[in-house]
């Protein structure tokens, strides 16, 4: 199952590019085995600042032909590290070929695509910058792969 990250905005060199890169290495990596990935980002700019409403219809031509939408928003469910591991396994067990994670701008996600989404998740009730969101998913998309690997990378 791919994973494309379709995230607003343009992460630039520095501290998060290089953990973004990072964790999506790695996830490519140890994934392979299990039926998962590649994992990939795809950044769209609002380079007019019309908003949202120009953000998702940037967002919906990134989003791979047929893919399942997942949407990253402070009002979707919370899950553990496992459950998010269990979910992507389910998703990767009931023949899900693309996968779509959806990261706002600043304004976060349109109305309408977010009630295109088949999932949303949450970090918590607190708002993340959209660049740090990048780096946090990352690492959970590897975590979860480690996690359905047994690795003991993930400790309870």
């Amino acid at each position: 199952m791919r994973i494309t990250i379709c995230a607003v905005g343009r992460l630039r060199r520095g501290p998060e590019l290089d953990l973004l890169s990072d964790y999506l290495d790695r996830f490519n990596k140890s994934g392979r085995a299990l039926g998962l990935g590649p994992a990939t980002v795809s950044e769209v700019e609002d380079k007019k600042n019309l908003g949202m409403t120009a953000e998702a219809d940037l967002l919906k031509r990134a989003i791979p032909k047929g893919a399942r939408i997942c949407t990253l928003d402070e009002r979707g469910q919370l899950m553990s590290s496992p459950d998010f591991a269990n979910q992507l396994g389910r998703w990767r067990d009931t023949g899900t070929a693309d996968l779509a994670i959806i990261i706002g701008g600043a304004d976060g996600i349109d109305p309408d695509l977010r009630a295109q989404a088949d999932f949303s998740i949450s970090f918590g009730k607190m708002v993340w910058p959209h660049m740090l969101a990048r780096v946090m998913l990352s690492e959970q998309i590897y975590r979860a792969a480690t996690i359905l690997s047994g690795s003991p990378y993930h400790r309870t």
